[in-house]
């Protein structure tokens, strides 16, 4: 596997006084662009963050190469087993969170907590009767989300997979996704998006008892006793396992570890 990171500083802004002339304020946060690869979406991350920079800063690229360890990693011995929820086609970012909750802020463990709540409460009820999150809870009891073509379309809120993983979803399976949805389940590192070969949302319902092996690139719907391949998860697999892209981006050494 190959991983690129590069770091480009925002650009210092116009002094109100002369248009003409910058500000000599230090900027304040850069964008991380980060590059991962998995079948059908070789995207590229963008992330806004708040890391200190030179007072005269240049892009700067730090690269890392990898190649898969001798010993089977965490990743592919992963293996996710619970009761899976199926939604359809087109499942977009405000069915998954509503746009009133997105003043939520993750970083806020009591916030992140109750976007769990609120996880897909804007699918239609008469469509799905069954509530993903119960009433005054904050976990789901359906870990794995079953669903079919372009999930996670519509507005690029990274709120989504969020508001999924701190419902407790540990893995969504999809017929394909929107490139958004897909590119934030790695950037934020919430929930493994992957992709069924077949309309697995046709073949298994809510409630059905399910097996991913991760590792195996399969679904086991127990309840039916069927078994379905999934595509591989590739590059963007060690990036959520290890939290997201900034854990990521740390634990390979291109950029500082947090301070204690």
């Amino acid at each position: 596997m190959a991983v690129i990171a590069s770091f480009t500083p925002s650009a210092p802004s116009p002094s109100s006084s002369n248009p003409n002339l910058f500000s000599p304020r230090k900027p304040s946060f850069s964008f991380l662009k980060f590059h991962t690869s998995h079948s059908n979406y070789s995207t590229k991350c963008f992330i806004k963050a708040n890391i200190p920079m030179p007072q005269h800063p240049k892009p700067f690229t730090l690269r890392c190469a990898s190649t898969a360890p001798s010993s089977p990693s965490t990743a592919t011995s992963t293996t996710f087993h619970g009761v899976c929820y199926v939604v359809g086609d087109n499942i977009d970012t405000d069915q998954i969170i509503p746009a009133e909750h997105l003043t939520l802020v993750p970083s806020k463990p009591d916030e992140y907590q109750k976007l769990g709540s609120f996880a897909l409460c804007g699918l239609p009820a008469a469509k799905y009767p069954i509530p993903f999150v119960e009433p005054n809870e904050f976990k789901t009891k359906f870990s794995i989300i079953i669903a079919g073509d372009n999930f996670g379309c519509g507005s690029s809120r990274e709120h989504a997979p969020v508001a999924l993983g701190a419902a407790g979803v540990a893995a969504v399976v999809a017929e394909s996704y929107a490139r958004i949805f897909f590119r934030n389940s790695v950037a934020t590192g919430e929930v493994y998006p992957l992709e069924s070969e077949v309309r697995v949302c046709e073949e298994c319902k809510t409630g059905d008892v399910v097996t991913i092996e991760l590792g195996e690139s399969r679904l086991i719907n127990h309840t039916t006793g069927k078994e379905y391949k999934l595509k591989p998860i590739g590059d963007a697999g060690p990036v959520i396992e290890a939290g997201g892209i900034f854990a990521y981006a740390r634990k390979m050494g291109m950029i500082p570890s947090q301070s204690p």
